[in-house]
């Protein structure tokens, strides 16, 4: 169904590839406008006893892109904004030090890190598809491949988007699936997929 109206949904009819990268942008993108347009107070939201919020859920995903699709996938360290953060010491890092970045700090970070994700993912298509083996590994040394990468990445947008569905109509009453036709992002620099 892919069309300028709405570039983020993946074909009616595709090969297993062009499915796989429609679904993950689809997830992507509708996270990305649940999100979009925020103050840094709508940003730290939180609503009943929980800790998440939409900025929290923005440094999450930016940094789980970069993991999955850097070090994961190619073994690379994870590079620069992360590798001068204590994220991989305190698992809650990224959600409670949200609070203390700019929304454009936020907006840059999540951005950034689908851009790199978009990269890697089309560079590790074109040189060995989705049955290639990631980096990552069992202790038993079996390989992720990358097919599997992408399905963890669709099950993590998936869980998230939900979350951000809850936060987002409690700052300001939106709600809905998708993103309306011929939406873009009114705050950072986030990309529609070609």
């Amino acid at each position: 169904m892919t069309t300028n109206e709405y570039p983020w949904e993946p074909p009616t009819a595709g090969t297993e590839v062009e499915h796989l990268i429609g679904a993950l942008e689809r997830q992507r993108t509708t996270f990305r406008w649940k999100a979009d347009g925020l103050d840094a107070a709508a940003l730290q939201t939180r609503i009943g006893v929980s800790s998440l919020t939409l900025g929290g859920l923005l440094k999450h995903l930016a940094v789980q892109e970069d993991y999955m699709f850097t070090t994961k996938l190619s073994g690379k360290p994870i590079g620069p904004p992360w590798d001068a953060t204590a994220w991989n010491e305190d698992d809650d890092w990224e959600f409670t030090s949200a609070a203390d970045d700019t929304p454009e700090e936020l907006y840059a970070l999540y951005d950034g890190a689908v851009d790199r994700a978009r990269a890697s993912v089309a560079e590790a298509l074109a040189n060995g598809g989705l049955d290639q083996p990631a980096h990552i590994s069992w202790p038993d040394g079996r390989h992720a491949s990358l097919r599997r990468l992408i399905f963890d990445k669709l099950e993590e947008y998936g869980r998230h988007t939900g979350h951000a569905d809850l936060l987002r109509e409690a700052v300001d009453g939106r709600t809905g699936e998708d993103p309306p036709a011929n939406w873009h992002a009114e705050s950072g620099s986030y990309t529609l997929p070609h």
